[in-house]
């Protein structure tokens, strides 16, 4: 369909980040899903990341304490359903990631 974003040709970033389990730096990988939570009338929604060890997950903030209607429908649907395009796309999205201060690994 014409709406989905084509990412194809980008591949997605890996990052360093310190693992809560292994307890030092490791590379993080991108499970492809988001998590999306409500908060009285705030959504978040994150792209979880997950340590290439031990499976430890991350969760990078996409959207953090927006009113619900901030979020276009089709987006937030895609989110939902844990859309792998819209996924690889924030995943390939370099400035995204350094912008929430990544140390990115391609």
């Amino acid at each position: 369909t014409g709406d989905t974003m084509s990412y194809s040709d980008k591949k997605a970033y890996k990052i360093i980040h310190k693992c809560g389990h292994c307890g030092r730096k490791m590379t993080f990988c991108t499970t492809g899903k988001f998590r999306v939570n409500a908060n009285k009338n705030r959504l978040d929604v994150w792209l979880i990341y997950q340590c290439g060890k031990c499976g430890h997950t991350l969760n990078i903030p996409v959207y953090e304490r927006v009113p619900p209607q901030k979020i276009p429908r089709e987006q937030y649907e895609k989110f939902l359903v844990n859309d792998s395009a819209l996924a690889s796309a924030y995943a390939a999205d370099g400035s995204f990631l350094k912008h929430r201060r990544f140390i990115l690994e391609k």
